[in-house]
């Protein structure tokens, strides 16, 4: 069974035993199961439901495999002949979650 989840501010397709990277949830640690209850379309075949804007009633089950960081992205701004310079570095903060279930 197919389907598509909305979480941490992204949408994905997905099936039961998918392996994604999200934003960081919040609180949680490495082995935690989180509910995604914001899930857009489900199905497969002549069973394919879509939601106005979500179906009610499914949720999709993931357990967090790790939290790590991102790589490192370097911010710099500069403005010409002027002596003005900023570097600035940024690492976001991940989840890696593997998809167990996907309820109607």
């Amino acid at each position: 069974m197919r389907a598509t989840i909305k979480t941490q501010g992204q949408q994905f397709t997905i099936t039961e035993g998918d392996v994604l990277i999200v934003n960081r949830f919040p609180n949680t640690q490495a082995g935690a199961t989180v509910e995604i209850k914001d899930v857009l379309t489900a199905g497969e075949g002549a069973d394919f439901r879509v939601g106005k804007p979500t179906l009610a009633g499914a949720s999709v089950s993931a357990k967090i495999l790790e939290n790590r960081r991102g790589d490192k992205i370097i911010v710099f701004k500069k403005k010409k002949r002027k002596g003005y310079e900023r570097k600035q570095g940024h690492r976001q903060e991940l989840s890696v979650i593997k998809i167990e279930s996907i309820t109607l």
